[in-house]
């Protein structure tokens, strides 16, 4: 085969890798999601992907299917979105897994940025005399596991804002009621939305005005993520039904009264006190970084246009999901207070990155322009 055509055929199969991948994206968080696909004299041999924390990793989930169904894997090629694991954790590494195995040859993704492996997995492969391809549909590779690998360079999860909104951006009517402006279909998206992420956050006031349980409804078989309340004063309720379900982190002032912060620890609420900022509200980045600390990789963000104007104008937000109805309502809250701002340089400009059909209604994703 020519370049071209071993590209194109190693494009492919890193596609299949890629749809393993997505068979780990609710269970082996804080890990990354990884597919690996076992090929050898041009017929594949074996597909694996991660599994929970402490369980098997892609790489060595395909060799035992492979090693289960009675099939050598020595001398095959395995195709995996995800540099290979270096180091001991609570597996063994993966690299060494393929060397030990005699697998001829590995194709990844996209190269790990984790501390702990950074290039160290194809430095191992190579001095073992293992060939190995990087850089195969890294752009998708990287997509499939954007949460981690932000995590892994910055220190911070990626963060993603999800609206649901009207054409002319409101949020609900004047008097309050919300209920419902998107159709079924793309509220059953948002719900999917939350599950694949690990943390989700929220503001006192939206716990205040709507008691929500934020939890993943949909489907019993999705997880529901950790659940982050930003409340300086320490007002939310012990009774609040968000208390319930997924272990919940209340974000609140130095100042807070130890009464208050006494009765969420015990109505069960994790309470962390933050630095306020000159206008006496919680230092919006340090909140985000301790979230980034408990291995969330990506932070789901469901808030009011206070917390979500507060998060864009710190520029703490990667990306936003709006799902939009075909309707106007007119007066009424929109879903993000932003500054005033007096020339079009400074407006805070996006990039559509997807727009796609959900139901009746469109599902926007936006991304930072850079």
């Amino acid at each position: 085969m020519s370049n071209a055509e071993v590209l194109r055929h190693d494009e492919s199969l890193m596609r299949m890798a890629l749809e393993e991948a997505r068979k780990g994206r609710y269970i082996a968080p804080p890990n990354p999601a990884v597919g690996c696909v076992l090929v050898r004299d041009g017929q594949i041999i074996a597909r694996g992907h991660t599994h929970a924390p402490g369980s098997r990793h892609a790489e060595v989930d395909a060799i035992e299917n492979a090693l289960a169904a009675g099939i050598s894997v020595e001398g095959a090629t395995a195709y995996v979105t995800l540099e290979p694991c270096s180091h001991y954790g609570r597996t063994p590494p993966c690299a060494l897994r393929l060397i030990k195995e005699k697998i001829r040859r590995v194709v990844v993704g996209v190269l790990d940025p984790n501390p702990l492996v950074a290039g160290r997995g194809v430095a191992m492969l190579r001095e073992a005399g293992v060939e190995v391809l990087t850089g195969v549909l890294e752009k998708e590779c990287f997509e499939s596991n954007i949460g981690f690998l932000t995590r892994m360079k910055t220190g911070l999860p990626w963060v993603r804002m999800k609206v649901a909104a009207s054409l002319d951006g409101r949020t609900a009517l004047a008097n309050g009621l919300s209920q419902w402006i998107t159709g079924p279909s793309a509220r059953e998206d948002g719900q999917r939305l939350r599950a694949r992420a690990q943390g989700l956050l929220t503001g006192i006031g939206t716990v205040l005005a709507d008691d929500p349980q934020m939890n993943v409804r949909c489907d019993a078989s999705l997880p529901s993520p950790a659940k982050y309340i930003f409340d300086t004063r320490a007002r939310t309720p012990v009774t609040a039904r968000i208390l319930q379900g997924a272990p919940a982190t209340v974000f609140v002032g130095t100042d807070a009264w130890d009464a208050d912060v006494r009765a969420l620890e015990n109505a069960g609420a994790r309470v962390v006190a933050l630095p306020l900022n000159a206008n006496g509200h919680i230092e919006l980045a340090s909140a985000v970084k301790a979230i980034g600390d408990d291995a969330v990789n990506e932070l789901h963000v469901e808030a009011g246009a206070g917390l979500n104007g507060g998060l864009l104008a710190a520029g703490l937000v990667d990306e936003i999901v709006c799902y939009a109805a075909p309707a106007m309502i007119g007066r009424g809250p929109g879903w993000a207070n932003l500054p005033e701002f007096r020339t079009m340089d400074e407006i805070f400009r996006w990039h559509f990155h997807e727009v796609l059909p959900v139901g009746e209604d469109l599902r926007i994703v936006l991304r930072k322009t850079v």
